[in-house]
């Protein structure tokens, strides 16, 4: 029995439940299926990244206080960060990966950088 393929087109024949003429084209059509739905995820994990780099460059001795707006100028985005914390007298750092911050009165920001891998 015939078949269409649907990644090229081609016609081509074989087992009843094959659905691609070849390899290639199997792994093309679920490659481009995949990375589709994955654009959102990718382009989530970029802001994170950048801003962890921003993190790392404002703070290389491990804390550092800076201006806000130094770190919008690098194009950091505090509406994204990996996780929270709250510290036992109950202040409220954010964190993008192993780098930290909690933004204080004004214009500061503190920033840390976690010692230790926590889970």
């Amino acid at each position: 029995m015939k078949r269409i393929c649907p990644e090229c087109g081609e016609e081509f024949t074989g087992r009843s439940d094959k659905k691609f003429c070849s390899a290639p084209c199997r792994a093309g059509h679920h490659n481009r299926a995949r990375a589709e739905e994955q654009a959102f995820q990718r382009s989530i994990n970029n802001i994170l990244r950048h801003n962890r780099n921003v993190l790392a460059e404002l703070n290389p001795d491990g804390k550092a206080n800076v201006r806000r707006d130094r770190m919008i100028d690098r194009g950091f985005k505090f509406r994204y960060f990996t996780n929270e914390y709250t510290s036992r007298s109950g202040i409220l750092y954010h964190f993008c990966y192993d780098y930290g911050y909690r933004v204080e009165e004004g214009e500061w920001v503190l920033l840390i950088k976690r010692k230790e891998y926590v889970e």
